[in-house]
Parts: structure tokens; sequence; C-alpha cells
């Protein structure tokens, strides 16, 4: 059983399972499914200031706090002890490519020798993740929602602005990792 969880899903047991996450919400208490809100709940919660976008009774959508943390737990649960120990298989076009900018610790999801705290102290390094983190939250917060809320959530309940927002994404996820990326792992 161990065995089974610890590799990959496939696409088609994974994403009915994240999908069925949006009936589930709604059906048990009638909430929608997001995750970006949720640090506007902390900050509401935590932030003494009378700043109006945190003035509202975060008390009611405490359950998405719960959400998240769940989330949290369970991915360092999964990384501590259901990781597969097998190294990441990519394609080895991919790996190629990578080693063109200087990556070739390519057996981790997420390579060293672009994420992490030396790193972060190069302009590469703060671009990517500083800047990037800025672009993600200032992006979230305009788009009134994250990813999963607008792709998930918003596509599944036929919401016109979801799929705008979704569009855009994808969009510009294509723009960054075909045009921007490259570009950035030169320097």
């Amino acid at each position: 059983m161990m065995e089974f969880i610890r590799q990959p899903w496939p696409w088609y047991v994974a994403g009915p399972l994240i999908g069925l996450t949006v009936p589930l919400l709604l059906l048990v208490g009638n909430k929608s499914f997001g995750i970006s809100s949720s640090l506007r709940h902390i900050c509401a919660a935590c932030v003494p200031a009378k700043i109006p976008f945190f003035h509202y009774d975060w008390k009611k959508e405490v359950w998405n706090l719960f959400f998240v943390a769940g989330i949290l737990v369970g991915g360092i649960l999964a990384a501590n002890w259901l990781v597969d120990p097998a190294p990441l298989a990519i394609n080895p076009q991919l790996a190629a490519e990578l080693q063109q900018y200087g990556i070739t610790d390519v057996r981790h999801l997420v390579p060293a020798e672009l994420f992490n705290w030396s790193v972060l102290l190069t302009g590469r390094g703060f671009i990517l993740m500083v800047v990037g983190g800025f672009l993600v939250g200032f992006g979230t917060r305009y788009a009134g929602g994250c990813t999963s809320g607008h792709a998930i959530m918003g596509l599944s309940t036929l919401q016109w602005p979801s799929l705008v927002a979704t569009i855009c994404f994808m969009a510009g996820s294509f723009l960054m990792a075909n045009v921007l990326l490259p570009l950035l792992l030169r320097l």
C-alpha cells in the first residue's frame, strides 16, 4: 500500500480527486475553494490596524485556515515520509536544456542551483524568488483569486471572470517558461 502512495499518481486519479473537492465543499458547507484568500484571513486576524481591506469578520472563514493548514501538514508529511527514493524522472531533452543553463541537479523537483539561500543573494535568485513572489502575490490580488480558485472552483461554477483569469494565467505561464525564464537563466 505504501508503495502505491509513494509513487506519482496518474492524472486520471489525482485530477478527479482534486475536482471532487469543489462539489464536496459546496454540498457540505456552501463554501468555495481557494487558497489565496487564506493570507487575507491571517492578516485580518493578526494585523491590529484598521486597514479597510482587512477589516471584516474573518472568523466566518476560519474553515479556510484549517484547510490550508491541512495542506501544509500534508505537504510536510509527504516530503518527509512518503517521498519516492528514486530520482525524479524527467525528459532527457529537458535535462540537456537545463544543463545549458548550468542546472545539473535534475534529480529533485526544485533545483538547488536556482533555489537556495546563497542564490537568493544573486541577481538571478532575487528576480526569481523575490520579484517573482511579489508578482504572483500582486497578480493573485489583482485577479481576485489564485489559479486554484479560478481554474478549479471558478470554471466548475461557470464564472466568466474565472475563464478570463485562467486564460491569462496560462498565457503568462507559457510566456514565462518559453521566453522570460531562458533569459533569466542566462544571467
